[in-house]
């Protein structure tokens, strides 16, 4: 069974969730570029900004830094890379960069799930209720989070054919 949960481990599992939502409505809108595209990636960005710099806070799994913390290194170097990127105008360098920083969480998370002493896999066998209720939440407030993007949109698609 793993240590119990801290709040670090609990802050990086929810930013990690965030991360996974909405990096995947980003990668599928099809309006790149749009203010709801910014608005989103920068969510998403801080997300990740949160789960990278937690992880290094983390050290259950054998007590120091491992090959994970390596990857925590990687991440933060190609986030910050797709930034600058962005600001440069360099679109395509920032989409190969956000695109591998989302695709290297969904590995973690995939490695997360598939180690069964882990946290998530734990909650799964012992606390069935509370893994639907932390999953529930975490889509809830990120549906809210798109469906108040989706309705800013709107309100900005109406006072332009107005205005």
């Amino acid at each position: 069974m793993p240590s119990p949960w801290t709040f670090l481990i609990a802050l990086h599992a929810i930013a990690a969730g965030y991360a996974l939502i909405f990096g995947a409505v980003n990668l599928l809108r099809l309006n790149k570029g749009s203010a709801a595209h910014k608005i989103l990636g920068r969510i998403w960005a801080v997300a990740m900004y949160i789960v990278v710099l937690t992880s290094f806070g983390i050290r259950t799994i054998d007590g120091g830094f491992n090959w994970l913390h390596a990857l925590s290194v990687l991440t933060f170097c190609t986030l910050t890379l797709g930034l600058v990127a962005v600001r440069r105008g360099n679109i395509r360098a920032h989409q190969r960069f956000m695109t591998g920083s989302y695709f290297g969480l969904v590995g973690a998370f995939i490695g997360v799930v598939a180690v069964p002493d882990r946290r998530l896999p734990q909650m799964a066998i012992h606390d069935l209720a509370g893994l639907t209720l932390w999953v529930g939440a975490l889509a809830l407030t990120a549906g809210l989070t798109v469906a108040g993007l989706s309705q800013l949109r709107r309100k900005a698609d109406v006072a332009r054919v107005d205005g």
